[in-house]
């Protein structure tokens, strides 16, 4: 039996991309295992979306080659991504990688490997979840239809393609069987889910349905796209549903004038609007967004103009990225390119202020009681790690609990009373 070790960089999209690889490769009988080392195959599942994360992709390539350089035997594949973006530039350069593959094909490796179909007609329902089991990604579609001027990924990934609800509800009853609790709805731009499969958007009627299965208890939908945003989804994040009052909504600038330049469809105005209009119909709800700082073109006042913007709505939730100037992409044959120090100078200033509004909140927590949903436990320490429903695993705050309840275990909610605060983290007691 062949021995199979997939590396996974980049975002959550990717872990499934991976997962579902993995969960190929065991129905026909591939080990799929954790050590490289003891792999006969290595796949690398690359990132390429910013030069970071390229630069990450080609460390890893080189660090599976030099494992092949010890053995001979072994195979090193790369796929996803980067390569999707760069076979000729990868193949040329990098000559002594045995295989290239672009994103989602799956069966290209399987063929590769020696085998002639895939393993089963809906790939994603043999998923081998790389997650702890009491969480759970769920893509509901591939692919997007902006052209935001700093953005590579249509390029990459294609064109959207929404999965039916049908496939998706297939699926995620198969993660709730094998233990998912807390089931996170993701896609390149989950606003436009169903526009082009059913002509009209379907992301409402497809978390409605997906909380009809019993043992979810969380449910959070991830990566909004601010125009065209459907409302209608505001309506189920009430008091008792499963849908968490929980918008990520990566907003990038504010300046009416950036978002021109950076081809978003919306104004500083439109964008104030909806964000005042969600919080007053979901008073609870936690606002999450990311901002690029340096794009080409932005100035000292566009900046301000940002800044003030952050400290009049006050996310809950807020990162920043460098802009990554990639060819291909409008923005890289745009002037007036920002230098680099002085975008770090702006996300150092940005990230200060969001760092004393995310300690107000949570300081404004200390003495309430949550309830939470453990994700870790160190018994060296005997402290727990858990989120509270305003918290995306890996992305978002933690909840620290030390000791006192060791009949927890990852996976259970409890509930906790929160005893002190600091810009990230909450520290709780067991109730």
């Amino acid at each position: 039996m062949k021995k199979i070790h997939i590396t996974t960089l980049g975002c959550s999209k990717n872990t499934v991309d991976s997962e579902v690889l993995a969960g190929q490769l065991e129905a026909l009988q591939y080990e799929v295992i954790d050590s490289a080392e003891a792999a006969d195959v290595l796949i690398i599942n690359t990132c390429g979306f910013v030069q970071d994360a390229k630069e990450e992709s080609i460390q890893a390539i080189f660090e599976a080659l030099k494992l092949k350089e010890q053995d001979p035997a072994k195979k090193v594949f790369a796929a996803g991504c980067l390569s999707q973006r760069y076979r000729a530039e990868i193949e040329k350069e990098i000559p002594e990688v045995d295989a290239i593959f672009g994103t989602e094909e799956y069966a290209e490796i399987l063929n590769t490997l020696g085998e002639r179909h895939a393993a089963l007609d809906n790939i994603y329902r043999m998923r081998k979840i790389s997650t702890p089991r009491h969480y759970a990604y769920l893509k509901i579609s591939e692919g997007c239809n902006h052209s935001c001027a700093f953005c590579a990924i249509p390029g990459i990934r294609g064109k959207h393609r929404s999965r039916t609800i049908e496939s998706l509800t297939g699926e995620a009853q198969k993660l709730a069987e094998f233990g998912a609790k807390e089931l996170i709805l993701i896609s390149q731009d989950t606003s436009y889910y169903g526009r082009e499969l059913y002509k009209e958007s379907k992301i409402a009627e497809l978390a409605d349905q997906l909380q009809t299965i019993d043992d979810f208890e969380w449910i959070r939908l991830l990566y909004w796209y601010p125009t065209n945003f459907p409302e209608e989804i505001l309506d189920l994040m009430q008091t008792g549903s499963k849908i968490l009052p929980y918008i990520d909504m990566p907003i990038q600038h504010i300046s009416s004038r950036m978002l021109r330049l950076m081809r978003r469809g919306d104004t500083r105005d439109s964008l104030k609007k909806m964000f005042y209009t969600i919080r007053e119909r979901v008073p609870d709800v936690t606002l999450r967004t990311t901002l690029i700082l340096g794009h080409p073109g932005e100035t000292d006042a566009d900046f301000r103009e940002l800044f003030d913007f952050i400290k009049d709505i006050k996310f809950d939730r807020l990162g920043t990225f460098i802009y990554s100037d990639e060819e291909n992409t409008a923005a890289f044959s745009l002037g007036e390119k920002v230098n680099r120090e002085i975008a770090l100078e702006r996300q150092k200033e940005l990230m200060e202020l969001q760092q004393t509004i995310s300690l107000r909140k949570n300081t404004e927590r200390i003495g309430r009681k949550y309830r939470v949903l453990i994700d870790e436990f160190n018994p060296e320490t005997s402290v727990f790690s858990a989120r509270t429903k305003m918290d995306a695993p890996e992305i978002d705050n933690e909840v620290v609990i030390q000791g006192g309840n060791e009949t927890y275990k990852p996976g259970d909610f409890a509930e906790v009373k929160i005893v002190d605060a600091s810009e990230y983290e909450l520290y709780a007691q067991f109730v």
